[in-house]
């Protein structure tokens, strides 16, 4: 039962209706699949629960098998699949009952990189085909703004924000969901006029305001800081290149100021600076945002 108001789907009120009747199709992290029956077994799980007749069971099995692309799959037990394999299944199976509402718990989280990264498109694919409503519960900030339409970052039981995850990524509400989402240089300092904040010594440009004097934050996303930069910014700071972090597509800089402000850089193709390097680092006041400490 929630601690407060009222769970709704497609308008109704479903706080005292059992979970077998809420019309919810749930998938899970480890998938729980039922090892000792077949593939087409484990799917046609819920409509035997709900009485459904044998014929049009096997119908509704052979059309969620081929949903997943795994129609000839109905014979095998669980152990036979692969991770990706058994996640489809458990997949059908929480779709074959056409519910209202689909919850996925952290679906790909036992899978490895290469296969999470091509069932993020499938899931996708499927979302959009079947045109289901899907709550989506991760920990992993790129999933996240991969699969959702629109995101709710929690954090200690509390919603911080919800946005889409463009709004998220280029316009975060807190210190919080800045961090949580993406890389990003938060730099703590207190407002010293409007747009203008003090880090460490050194007078930054950002976007926002806040009370003068009031402790705030400036978030900063490294691909927004520029080295060396041959146009005029509105923030242009001295600066010694700490670390070089070579990343295939990317380079990460880590750098420190002349004033002792650390900051992050990214960039695109090959490593132009090596450690020690004296650099400029700058950015327009339009790619930083000021966000006030919360408690």
């Amino acid at each position: 039962m929630p601690d407060a108001g009222d769970v709704l789907i497609d308008g109704a009120r479903v706080n005292d209706v059992p979970p077998h009747q809420r019309r919810v199709g749930m998938v899970f992290q480890h998938y729980a699949l039922f090892p000792h029956r077949t593939v087409a077994q484990n799917v046609a799980f819920g409509l035997r629960m709900q009485g459904t007749p044998k014929l049009d069971i096997a119908r509704r099995v052979a059309d969620a098998l081929a949903l997943v692309q795994l129609p000839a799959y109905g014979d095998r037990y669980p152990r036979q699949l692969s991770g990706g394999e058994q996640q489809r299944i458990a997949l059908a199976r929480a779709l074959i009952t056409r519910p209202a509402v689909l919850l996925l718990d952290e679906p790909l989280g036992a899978l490895d990189k290469k296969l999470r990264d091509h069932m993020k498109i499938e899931l996708k694919r499927l979302q959009r085909e079947i045109g289901i409503t899907t709550i989506y519960v991760t920990h992993d900030q790129e999933e996240a703004l991969t699969m959702s339409d629109r995101i709710a970052v929690m954090h200690r039981g509390r919603v911080e924000q919800v946005a889409t995850p463009r709004e998220l990524y280029e316009a975060p509400a807190t210190a919080f969901v800045a961090s949580f989402i993406g890389n990003i240089n938060l730099l703590a300092g207190h407002a010293v006029g409007r747009g203008v904040v003090e880090c460490a010594g050194a007078k930054v440009a950002a976007t926002g305001h806040a009370v003068d004097g009031a402790p705030v934050r400036v978030a900063l996303r490294p691909e927004r800081v520029r080295l060396d930069p041959a146009e005029s910014l509105d923030t242009v700071l001295a600066a010694t290149v700490g670390h070089v972090v070579y990343q295939g597509e990317t380079v990460r800089y880590i750098l420190t100021t002349e004033t002792g402000l650390e900051l992050q850089a990214l960039e695109l193709g090959e490593v132009r600076f090596s450690a020690g390097a004296r650099v400029r680092a700058g950015w327009s006041a339009s790619d930083a945002r000021i966000l006030e400490e919360r408690p």
